[in-house]
């Protein structure tokens, strides 16, 4: 049997002390281990029983996408605690996405106005963030807000292009030719 107890004031980490039976410790063997629950696994609820928006103490804010590559406009609501991508994937909006772990550029959008908090973004550098870049699928509003999605090799240029080559790699479609050819 595993005795669970708080380590910390927000008790997000727990110590657990392991049955010497089981784990083959002595019985003072401590573990500290994280209690998390995924944002992802929390359900998404925009409209209560009542059919009020989301419970007063979470603030709800409207979201509007203007998606350039599918030339749609979405608007949707998303509480602040609500990451964007996955509020409007649990109301059947389909946007941009791959990593969903703010690594990569395809969700990348730009602020139009309103904002966004994204913690956890590490695809764009703080440098394009200060330029109202932003990714859906970490991101938070913090307000009303409206963006506008952006080209995937777009951002990734502005974001790592400088490192990797001196411009955009143009298509080489007989180069490509050969390569199946000897396949």
């Amino acid at each position: 049997m595993d005795l669970v107890i708080p380590c910390n004031p927000c008790t997000s980490l727990y110590w657990q002390l392991s049955s010497p039976k089981r784990s083959g410790f002595p019985s003072n063997s401590f573990k500290c281990r994280r209690k998390s629950t995924s944002e992802l696994q929390m359900p998404v609820s925009v409209t209560s029983p009542n059919g009020n928006l989301s419970p007063p103490s979470i603030p709800t804010h409207k979201v509007t996408v203007h998606d350039r590559k599918q030339g749609v406009l979405h608007e949707f609501l998303v509480p602040e605690h609500q990451y964007i991508l996955h509020t409007a994937e649990s109301q059947n909006i389909t946007l941009p996405f791959a990593c969903r772990h703010g690594c990569c550029t395809s969700c990348a959008v730009r602020v139009k106005s309103g904002e966004i908090r994204q913690p956890e973004a590490l695809g764009i550098s703080a440098d394009l963030k200060a330029k109202g870049y932003a990714l859906l699928c970490v991101g938070f509003p913090s307000s009303d807000l409206e963006v506008e999605t952006q080209d995937e090799d777009e951002v990734y240029w502005l974001q790592f292009g400088r490192y990797f080559a001196r411009g955009p790699i143009e298509r080489d479609d007989y180069a490509l030719e050969l390569a199946m050819g000897d396949e």
